[in-house]
């Protein structure tokens, strides 16, 4: 069999020295060895097995596991989503979608990977490519008829994708703010292979407002629009509140279970894709009251009359993207609670504190992840860049969320941002358990 983890290798294997983000396959080439690999295919040094040279061994393995599942990959049907927004969301609508369509799906992406309603946990959003296949394979294993893969920037440049063919790809948009012209550009070209790589006949589901959508308008692609521009789904109006938002999609008016005009792009691409895939519209249309909120992803709860939104929402530009979407729709006053994570984008903190006091009525810093950090220090570098005295201090987040749902009156909005789904905070090198919605769901009425 052909590994390429050193520590799985059996007698008789052979063992493909792959290059990774961290680590050489080079360097693990004698513990394979030791280990009895029969075979080490490579691209530099001698050893004393049958060794096969090769120029590249991430391209050999790509071409290797494309040629092993040629036939096989037919009988599933491959969706990839891009964007550097909405991936999540949209990816988890659609995985409901097709299952309660009967069209049995697995999903692959940020939240981890999902099959029959079952999850597990994984190391980054989009894994390696070989790992990829191996999802694959499971999933064609228990009968699904789809696989959803969410597909990050960085595995693109990784290639992590090499080789691999999809059947439908989702442009669901891309957040500009902070990026050179350069970083942009360089996006698109990442982000534009995904496209490349359609098979014949393929299906390309692009966001039509935004910016850069005639990009990903390829000519061997069939390319179906959605979005408030003259589009296939065209969204023509949109009314937002505090537990649903209704919506007209050409020439039917829907109600979904889904807060914020984020979430409302989100269920479009999902709802314009099983449209593309054949499904019967009214079929669609009536088991949209079935489906759930994403966990942690702009996830509302209300409380009397007031709303509480829990989001993961951690870098600057998400932070404000997650304020403008609440501005929209709010009513009353908003209430932002929010930390920021040790060990990693110190530079960013002044910048939270700067945004979120600025848009907010009120601010409470709090921890998220300290890590090996004081938890006072990395608030104070929050604070450092609050504008107005509109804000408290309260490090203990379980406290930190019990107050500031209190804190709520009439109409006003409450958003737990930095975390999402995550149910654990990371102090030192311990994990304790801590869910916001959880905490949430302590006190509301």
């Amino acid at each position: 069999m052909l590994r390429v983890n050193s520590k799985k290798v059996l007698p008789g294997d052979t063992f493909l020295a792959l290059k990774g983000k961290e680590k050489d396959g080079h360097d693990f080439i004698e513990e394979a060895i030791d280990k009895g690999a029969a075979c080490i295919i490579a691209s530099h040094g001698e050893y004393d097995v049958k060794t096969i040279m090769v120029p590249d061994t991430r391209t050999y393995l790509s071409n290797y596991l494309r040629e092993l599942h040629l036939e096989a990959f037919k009988k599933i049907k491959i969706i990839g989503i891009i964007g550097t927004y909405g991936k999540t969301s949209t990816g988890s609508i659609l995985h409901q979608m097709l299952n309660k369509l009967n069209s049995k799906t697995a999903y692959l992406g940020t939240l981890g990977f999902y099959i029959n309603e079952k999850k597990e946990q994984t190391k980054e959003t989009t894994p390696d490519l070989y790992e990829i296949y191996e999802y694959i394979n499971r999933a064609m294993e228990e009968e699904c008829e789809n696989i959803i893969i969410e597909l990050s920037s960085g595995a693109i440049k990784k290639r992590h994708l090499e080789g691999l063919r999809f059947d439908l790809a989702i442009y669901t948009g891309m957040i500009t703010q902070g990026k050179t012209e350069e970083e942009i550009k360089e996006y698109l070209n990442t982000k534009i292979e995904t496209f490349k790589m359609l098979n014949k006949d393929g299906i390309a589901i692009i966001n039509i407002d935004d910016a850069y959508h005639e990009y990903f308008i390829l000519p061997q692609n069939t390319n179906i629009t959605y979005g408030k521009n003259d589009s296939n789904y065209k969204l023509s109006s949109i009314s937002l509140n505090y537990d649903k938002t209704y919506l007209k999609i050409n020439d039917d008016n829907l109600e979904i279970p889904f807060i914020g005009s984020p979430n409302t792009y989100n269920f479009l691409a999902a709802y314009s894709t099983v449209l593309s895939m054949g499904f019967n519209k009214n079929e669609v249309i009536s088991l949209i009251d079935k489906l759930s909120q994403i966990d942690g992803r702009y996830q509302g709860i209300k409380h009397e009359e007031s709303l509480i939104i829990i989001d993961y929402a951690f870098t600057p530009e998400l932070i404000d993207k997650v304020i403008k979407t609440t501005n929209e729709f709010k009513k009353g006053k908003v209430i932002i609670l929010i930390g920021a994570g040790g060990d990693r984008r110190k530079e960013e903190r002044p910048i939270i504190g700067k945004i979120t006091t600025q848009n907010a009525d009120h601010v409470i810093f709090t921890t998220d992840n300290p890590r090996y950090e004081e938890p006072e220090s990395i608030i104070d570098e929050m604070v450092k860049g609050a504008e107005k005295e509109n804000y408290e201090i309260i490090v203990n987040r379980k406290e930190a969320i019990k107050q500031a749902v209190k804190m709520l009156e009439g109409n006003d909005i409450l958003l737990i941002l930095g975390k999402g789904d995550e149910d654990s905070q990371i102090i030192g090198n311990d994990l304790f358990p801590l869910k916001d919605i959880t905490e949430v769901k302590k006190y509301v009425k």
